[in-house]
């Protein structure tokens, strides 16, 4: 069943960011082509753009350290996998364990390798890293796989903790929620949101044979969800149906 994540706070932004572009980035060093090594690798510095906006580091060892908490007065309740507590609190601890022991800012040894940098800023340039521009670029795509495949897992290596904790926290928030099934009528939901604590993200789910998507507008205040769809021509066109969809408000 399709389902679409909208953030409601910058920080839970940059997450979903990262967590899109280590996906791709994985996949496509996973498939081994040199077109899919070089898609890769611009992936990987768009990775390198999106951490160095903001204090990402320090703001997962914090929110790692408050889940610990939290999820460590649950040991010993009967109602709680024990099994299951204990591993999500052992996965906490390793993935803190890594961020702590890279000292230097995310992504800051990628950042000192001239030659990536280089390579970074001639990809801001559509068609910037033809073989005529940057011939070592090219000489690199040519080595083998197995030769990039390496060099994919020595410049991984740092950003590896920050993947793990960022996989954490979003598993936890997207497993917070409790799913409400709800109706759009004529392709159209809104409701008011109420309570101390506002949501950090919803998550509609859609079944398979709806061929519409939501597009969600939403703040503290009310969430908007509009249905549309795409034409033969891939024109946006709103969804005039009923829609039947399930709705997750999710918060750490």
């Amino acid at each position: 069943m399709p389902s679409y994540d909208y953030p409601f706070n910058e920080r839970i932004r940059t997450l979903l960011r990262v967590e899109d572009l280590f996906a791709k980035l994985l996949h496509n060093i996973e498939a081994g082509h040199e077109h899919h090594h070089h898609c890769a690798l611009i992936t990987l510095l768009q990775i390198l753009d999106v951490v160095d906006r903001s204090e990402l580091k320090l703001d997962l060892l914090q929110e790692l350290e408050r889940q610990k908490v939290a999820m460590s007065a649950l040991v010993g309740n009967p109602a709680i996998a024990a099994n299951t507590l204990n591993k999500i609190l052992s996965e906490i601890d390793q993935a803190a364990e890594g961020l702590r022991a890279e000292t230097n800012k995310l992504g800051q040894s990628l950042r000192a390798n001239e030659w990536l940098m280089g390579i970074k800023q001639r990809a801001g340039i559509p068609g910037g890293v033809c073989e005529f521009d940057v011939p070592s670029y090219h000489y690199w795509l040519g080595l083998g796989e197995a030769r990039r495949a390496a060099d994919f897992t020595a410049w991984l290596k740092p950003l590896l903790p920050m993947h793990a904790a960022i996989g954490i926290i979003l598993r936890i928030l997207r497993g917070s929620g409790v799913s409400s099934k709800l109706v759009a009528g004529n392709g159209a939901y809104q409701q008011m949101l109420a309570g101390a604590k506002p949501a950090q993200m919803l998550r509609v789910v859609l079944d398979d044979e709806l061929t519409c998507f939501p597009e969600v507008s939403a703040n503290k205040y009310a969430i908007n969800i509009r249905f549309n769809q795409l034409d033969d021509g891939q024109k946006l066109q709103k969804y005039e149906q009923d829609v039947s969809f399930s709705l997750i408000l999710c918060n750490l």
